[in-house]
């Protein structure tokens, strides 16, 4: 089983952002997950964590995310 980390930005208003991801995360893969935690952070910071993993990060990937496809980067490291 594993740990995903979504870090979001209170400051920037990206709650809703980690939310839409947490839920479809637990849509998917409830049962393969242990935890999908939400942390709170600064900074612009919208980051999404599988173990060790970085399978999204908003410093790299700009504005733009995708729920879906985040999804499917989750996927592969599960």
């Amino acid at each position: 089983m594993s740990t995903v980390r979504i870090e979001y930005c209170v400051p920037c208003g990206f709650l809703p952002r980690a939310q839409d991801v947490q839920r479809a995360l637990l849509e998917n893969f409830g049962q393969e997950l242990d935890r999908v935690a939400l942390v709170t952070g600064d900074s612009g910071v919208f980051r999404v964590e599988v173990g060790a993993e970085t399978v999204f990060d908003k410093a790299e990937a700009g504005d733009e995310y995708d729920v879906d496809d985040i999804v499917r980067r989750v996927k592969d490291e599960l």
